[in-house]
């Protein structure tokens, strides 16, 4: 066996993240890591690459007992981790990223003709054919999911953990980065895939590992599962086989449900998206489909202000609607849960409380502060309607999975 872990518990004030988890990994294998928000993934992932200190339990790789006390520790032990924000820099040079910390000098300085051959080299068998000298940001996502790859795989070499890798690619890069983890398990390598498209588990995966409130629940071959005995598993509860999944007819449903809430009208920016026209309804979810590039992201962006739309009007039973802003869409009602939680989502710093309450807060203005207990009070009432999992409303919103960071998004906008 490459890694086991035996026993593994992590708590936290109010919380049991972990609650003596066993995990294995073998050579040349991808074992998928699946789990809903707060089943414990992210907590294991950090307790193996070091970023945590694992309160109980054994980490053995290669049969030797390990206790990494930071990431770099990790790495030189042989476990890599790839996220899905893609952890480089994106001002610098492939090679650049690629050797960031270990790179090649003459005479004191960097020797870039070296740097950009010795990237070559590290890329070479990943079937990338790019200039290595030009900026990381530059490179497709997908492109940057690889570099990370090649880099991580370069620095340890054992253990690769891919932390939702194609949460932001389309289907060709899917399948261009299957093949590069598919070559790497082929060449020895352990493959901790985690991941929510569970399509892409039974296409890639040779195991998996199910966590539920911090408790493995199960471990099974991939291929001796079927995709409902799996969703019982990280839901804990059988489904109902019966229920059917037709859509409901909107034209049979309470006709309240068909009131028109907005109409959008030429809505448009040049060089992001053409004109389009877009009706909701009352009661009604609409899904804005398309590959990367297609204009969705920017789509949405229009309608909350982010980007001003310069074609179009917007309408509701009232007359005109003015969202050119997001202060004027946040006054017309819109929300916005936007792509890159981290970066445009969530204050990090901020606490679970601070951050529900933030846009309500915009919207009355800071000469009218929403009184403490109003906040602690709606704080509460949303962590339970949403299962945010966190062991108080105080707790920094940085410090909660990704899922619940999300829920706390969404939270703040039903504020």
């Amino acid at each position: 066996m490459l890694l086991s872990v035996r026993s593994l518990s992590k708590s936290f004030p109010g919380t049991k993240a972990l609650d003596d988890v066993d995990f294995t990994l073998r050579a040349g294998e991808v074992h998928a890591l699946l789990g809903e928000n707060g089943a414990g993934k992210s907590t294991l992932i950090k307790c193996l690459t070091g970023a945590y200190r694992r309160d109980a339990g054994e980490i053995v790789l290669d049969g030797a007992p390990i206790s990494p006390a930071s990431t770099s520790e990790a790495q030189a032990l042989g476990i890599g981790t790839v996220y899905q924000e893609v952890n480089l820099l994106p001002n610098l040079t492939v090679a650049q990223n690629l050797t960031f910390g270990r790179e090649p000098r003459r005479f004191g300085l960097v020797d870039g003709r070296a740097q950009r051959r010795m990237a070559q080299e590290m890329l070479s068998g990943y079937g990338l054919d790019i200039d290595v000298g030009r900026d990381l940001g530059t490179c497709s996502v997908a492109v940057r999911q690889i570099v990370a790859i090649a880099r991580a795989v370069a620095l340890s070499g054992k253990v690769l953990i891919l932390d939702e890798p194609t949460a932001s690619l389309d289907a060709a890069e899917v399948r261009l980065l299957f093949d590069v983890v598919r070559d790497l398990r082929a060449k020895g390598l352990g493959i901790v895939f985690v991941s929510h498209f569970l399509d892409q588990v039974f296409d890639l995966t040779d195991r998996v590992t199910v966590l539920r409130n911090g408790r493995r629940v199960a471990t099974e071959v991939t291929a001796d599962l079927d995709r409902l005995r799996l969703i019982e598993h990280m839901l804990g509860h059988e489904l109902d086989a019966g229920k059917s999944d037709a859509p409901r007819d909107p034209a049979g449903a309470d006709a309240d449900t068909r009131t028109e809430l907005l109409r959008f009208r030429e809505l448009g920016r040049r060089g992001v998206v053409e004109p389009f026209d877009l009706t909701v309804h009352r009661g009604e979810v609409i899904g804005l489909a398309g590959l990367l590039g297609a204009g969705r992201t920017e789509s949405a962006e229009l309608m909350f202000g982010v980007r001003t739309p310069q074609t179009g009007r917007t309408t509701d039973a009232h007359g005109p609607v003015s969202h050119a802003t997001p202060r004027e869409a946040i006054a017309a009602g819109f929300g916005f849960a936007p792509e890159d939680r981290k970066t445009d989502g969530i204050v990090a710093d901020l606490s679970v409380r601070e951050n529900i309450v933030l846009a309500l807060q915009a919207r009355r203005g800071w000469t009218r502060p929403i009184p403490r207990a109003e906040q602690e009070r709606l704080a509460a009432d949303y962590i339970r309607r949403l299962d945010i999992r966190t062991s108080d409303a105080e707790k920094a919103v940085g410090d909660l999975s990704g899922g619940n960071q999300q829920k706390v998004v969404l939270a703040r906008w039903l504020a």
